[in-house]
């Protein structure tokens, strides 16, 4: 069974191996630590396992290649070794993704859509395996000064289908391509909200859409917790996000507590399976 026809929102788990991450860096850093969090994530129903090495919330500076290894390797070598659910590497340089692929991993979530590294496309074919291509404007370190669009659902599907063209081009199999409208990445309180809203024009596109909206700024700042990334009321903000997302057409959501979102989904699910 592919993502499309499953019934069920499948729940991406997120394991960010970095001190700078915008909602729990610093968190689950080292081996040890990150291990401990993948298996409180995976007793909690995660159906995929994201890890990342390098943070990519507003304004934060790339990590080099060898750090960005170093943190992720062997984290993925040793889940491999205890878990079967799927895993993510959530990196826009192909090399991490090949040497991630080679320990283990299945999946290849790039922020930059495959734009950044012009090798990507490749190993993803290679690979054969799903590739997340995310929208974003401009770069982590300077996404979010003042982004504007002209028209930004259509600009959107624009974006997609050139990606989708590349990466089909590049022999990548149209059942792998997941797409990530890139929640908080270059966009407003607004357009976050309008592209939650208007997901069914996303899925015209016939490829899975993931959406990322957990614990991020513009559900701290619209229950007034800036600042309060783990507050109650941020996170029942986020499941209330997820929720919304897939009544709208999300296949997959990424977050960061699998739990409450587990128990909200059940709902969900349900409803849209009468």
């Amino acid at each position: 069974m592919t993502i499309s026809e499953t019934k069920k929102t499948i729940v991406m788990g997120v394991i960010n191996i970095t001190p700078d991450s915008f909602s729990d860096g610093g968190k689950y850093n080292t081996l040890e630590k990150a291990l401990y969090h993948a298996d409180k994530l995976i007793n909690e129903g995660a159906d995929i396992l994201d890890i990342g090495g390098e943070s990519t919330r507003p304004y934060s500076k790339p990590v080099s290649l060898e750090e960005e290894l170093d943190r992720v390797i062997p984290v993925i070598e040793n889940l491999k070794k205890i878990t079967d659910i799927p895993l993510s590497i959530d990196t826009n340089k192909s090399v991490v993704a090949e040497a991630a692929l080679l320990s283990g991993a299945s999946i290849i979530n790039d922020v930059s859509a495959m734009t950044f590294d012009p090798r990507m496309a490749d190993i993803a074919s290679q690979a054969n395996c799903p590739v997340i291509l995310m929208h974003m404007l401009g770069t982590p370190e300077n996404m979010q000064n003042n982004p504007s669009y002209s028209h930004l659902l259509n600009e959107l599907m624009d974006f997609f289908k050139e990606r989708i063209e590349f990466s089909l081009k590049k022999g990548i199999k149209k059942e792998n391509i997941i797409l990530d409208p890139g929640i908080g990445f270059g966009k407003t309180i607004e357009h976050n909200l309008l592209i939650i809203k208007n997901l069914e024009l996303l899925k015209s596109l016939e490829c899975p859409i993931l959406i990322g909206t957990s614990r991020k700024t513009f559900i701290r700042k619209l229950v007034k917790k800036d600042d309060l990334p783990n507050d109650k009321d941020v996170i029942t903000g986020s499941v209330a996000s997820v929720c919304a997302a897939a009544l709208n057409g999300a296949k997959i959501v990424r977050v960061h507590d699998v739990k409450e979102t587990k128990a909200a989904l059940k709902i969900i699910d349900a409803i849209k399976n009468v």
